[in-house]
């Protein structure tokens, strides 16, 4: 089959250019059934957020009638735009989810309007009734996720130092790192989160650098908010410290130091989609979903937890289960001594004001700029 991205580029004279804008039909070259398109930023098989997607997509692939295309490795550039149109025109696909963040703005939202039969289903932007329509934003709150995994770590640690390799300081990351903290200090208050931004969402040079760098400054539990945290788990453990896994579930690479991890669980949230798409339903334009509604998971806890911190693990849990918790109560401040949450304020998981995020809480070592 032609290389996707190389398709508009071979494409020639006016009826290909027509077909790629929509101009002429090209349903009647499409096969009977549901083509779905799913984009990566980086490898299917980086133990990470690819990963996760992909076996989404292994769910969908399952499902009669439906046929399922992938690519991975697509820039948040221009790109993303030839894969897409490329899809829709070459292979007949009418649904859509590219799945990192950079795709949204402008590259969905530039290609949206000029297909209006296809429905693009972006993971993790923040869809506003002033976008098309036919474009949705899913996520989960897998901020919940990460706040349990602080709960493990508040009763790992030994020096009060908890570590947070993140990519970039966009609202779904510092909630994460906040959220990570704040579990750790329901355990502990004096436990702080030295966190470094490598300013990519998969760098393993810059990832190895800042655990090693969080190792030597007595950070003892380490977790991560990377494309493909496989560097972040294996180097963390070479140093000594306990992990918290991030996307999917890496305890393979460090079974005794593997605490628990948060992970998406997106075969659910794919499989409802499509299934909603053959019955000629309609997706929501904002769909968000948590531990009680199947969109996230965490991984088993592993042989380091001890039976304390696996009872109040699951005591939290349980209660995240219920829906309405919230890691954001006041009173709370930022860590430059801003008023984030006052007396009585919580901010509870479902609340659309988290996904605009701009700060770290007090006991987070680090900055946003």
């Amino acid at each position: 089959m032609p290389n996707r991205r190389q398709f508009l580029m071979n494409s020639a004279g006016l009826a290909g250019a027509a077909a790629l804008s929509g101009l002429l039909p090209t349903g009647a070259a499409r096969a009977a059934g549901l083509t779905v398109g799913f984009i990566y930023v980086g490898p299917k098989d980086d133990f990470g957020y690819n990963q996760s997607h992909a076996e989404g997509a292994a769910a969908v692939r399952a499902i009669e009638g439906v046929t399922v295309i992938e690519e991975e490795q697509v820039p948040e550039t221009v790109d993303v735009q030839k894969t897409m149109e490329s899809m829709i025109s070459f292979d007949g696909a009418t649904l859509l989810f590219p799945t990192s963040f950079g795709y949204f703005d402008p590259h969905i939202l530039a290609l949206a309007p000029k297909n209006p039969d296809v429905r693009f289903q972006h993971c993790g932007g923040l869809w506003t009734p002033s976008n098309p329509m036919n474009v949705g934003s899913y996520f989960g709150y897998i901020g919940m996720g990460q706040y349990l995994n602080g709960i493990a770590a508040g009763y790992a640690t030994k020096t009060k130092k908890i570590g947070f390799v993140a990519a970039k300081p966009i609202p779904q990351v510092l909630l994460n790192i906040n959220s990570f903290l704040l579990g750790a200090r329901a355990v502990d208050p004096t436990i702080t989160c030295q966190v470094i931004f490598t300013g990519e969402w998969s760098l393993a040079v810059k990832e190895a650098e800042a655990t090693n760098a969080l190792a030597d400054q007595g950070v003892d539990v380490i977790t991560c908010h990377v494309d493909g945290p496989k560097v972040v788990m294996e180097t963390g453990a070479g140093r000594g410290m306990y992990l918290c896994g991030y996307h999917a579930n890496q305890s393979a690479l460090a079974p005794e130091k593997y605490l628990t991890g948060a992970e998406w669980n997106w075969a659910k949230v794919y499989t409802d989609m499509v299934k909603t798409t053959l019955a000629g339903g309609k997706i929501e334009n904002f769909v968000r979903g948590g531990l009680a509604d199947g969109f996230i998971k965490m991984s088993p806890l592993g042989p380091a937890v001890t039976p304390e911190a696996r009872t109040r693990f699951e005591s939290v849990q349980a209660e995240i289960m219920k829906g309405g918790f919230a890691a954001i109560n006041g009173p709370l401040k930022d860590n430059k001594g801003n008023v984030v949450a006052t007396a009585g304020q919580a901010l509870v998981e479902t609340d659309v004001a988290l996904e605009s995020m701009n700060y770290l809480v007090e006991g987070v070592v680090g900055s946003t700029s």
